[in-house]
């Protein structure tokens, strides 16, 4: 499987879904309403979030600070 490189342009866009506040909420409290619909909508919708996944290898779901 080929690993494309990660472009200043992905790190920017993962830093926008790491500022976003329906995307904090979900990685902080990893429940309610938020968390559902990050969890529903990173894979195929957002393209931020696709980017978090490709810069920092976990979900946009996930807590960062998960090891």
């Amino acid at each position: 499987m080929e690993t494309t490189p990660i472009t200043d342009k992905d790190r920017q866009m993962a830093q926008k879904c790491v500022e976003c506040p329906v995307c904090k909420n979900a990685r902080k409290k990893q429940k309610g309403i938020f968390y559902w619909f990050v969890k529903k909508i990173e894979e195929d919708k957002c393209p931020y979030c696709k980017a978090f996944e490709k810069v920092y290898g976990r979900k946009a779901h996930e807590p960062l600070d998960k090891i």
